[in-house]
């Protein structure tokens, strides 16, 4: 059986607005480019054409990339969702047990996660610690920094509005 990739409903927008966007827009860009060094001669020794070449190949694996994950996308709305046991799609509030430091993630699909938004990809070792646990649990997360022990503080529910910025290569 084929892996199935979660994402949020604003996820899965951006994602297909992402191709829509690669076939749309830089598809025939990098079409015009690979037209235009070809007028410049011999393409053995053509870096223009070479580039162009190289972006193609990129812009089609983003795109197979891509639609095979919308293919086998699991769309889950947080909003839909409740209770106090994280999962994805879940916003947790977890406490630093040694610092006292709090901080607030949602756990999102792999292409969502911005550290700087409070992001954090399904996949991370924090989201991974934090599944199937509830408020008050303690969790150790291993870090490049050593072993960290958190306590849950919340989980809500929340809807996920933001949208990756149109780039070629998120």
């Amino acid at each position: 059986m084929a892996e199935k990739y979660p994402m949020t409903p604003a996820g899965h927008a951006w994602m297909k607005s992402e191709v829509k966007r690669l076939k749309e827009v830089e598809r025939p860009r990098n079409a015009k480019a690979i037209e235009i060094a070809r007028g410049h001669g011999d393409l053995s020794e053509n870096a223009d054409y070479d580039a162009a070449k190289e972006e193609q190949g990129m812009i089609e694996a983003k795109i197979r990339e891509y639609e095979t994950k919308l293919a086998l996308s699991h769309v889950i709305d947080p909003t839909d969702l409740s209770g106090d046991t994280v999962r994805f799609g879940a916003t947790v509030t977890i406490e630093d047990i040694d610092s006292g430091d709090e901080q607030t993630y949602t756990i999102v699909g792999e292409h969502e996660a911005d550290i700087k938004l409070g992001r954090i990809s399904i996949g991370a070792p924090v989201a991974r610690a934090l599944i199937g646990k509830s408020v008050g649990d303690e969790v150790d997360v291993k870090t490049p920094k050593g072993v960290r022990n958190f306590e849950i503080v919340d989980v809500k529910w929340l809807p996920v509005e933001w949208i990756k910025p149109n780039v070629l290569h998120a």
